[in-house]
């Protein structure tokens, strides 16, 4: 699976400071990775209704068994709603058992910085 590209379900306001999320994820097996590839259209749609999200996007490396998540939202509130509603609660608790390992980040950007780079998400994950 390539990349998904930066997606804008919500435009921001300009010169507004989002909350960045960033998380690098990584599968037991490759039952795991599939797993997972399976779950991500629903999430991926609940990401495009979300009301809060100002940009996402997915990398993935299923041969690897890692995925990486790149995201800014309106506020640490609005990614806390996505996190707990629709698909991706119960797609979260489903793979749990499935999960070798898991890290996540989050900071502050400034709206105009948006689209947010795969290489800062890199170098502030763990």
């Amino acid at each position: 699976m390539p990349t998904l590209p930066w997606t804008v379900p919500n435009t921001p306001p300009r010169d507004t400071e989002v909350h960045v999320f960033a998380s690098r994820f990584e599968t037991r097996t490759l039952w795991g990775a599939l797993k997972f590839l399976a779950g991500t259209p629903a999430v991926w749609r609940q990401v495009r209704r979300s009301p809060g999200v100002y940009g996402a996007t997915l990398k993935a490396k299923p041969l690897k068994r890692t995925f990486w998540t790149l995201s800014a939202w309106e506020s640490k509130a609005a990614l806390q709603d996505f996190v707990r509603a629709g698909a991706h609660g119960p797609a979260a608790r489903g793979l749990a058992p499935q999960m070798r390992d898991a890290s996540f980040t989050t900071w502050q950007a400034n709206s105009d910085d948006l689209p947010l780079s795969w290489a800062e998400a890199f170098r502030r994950l763990p």
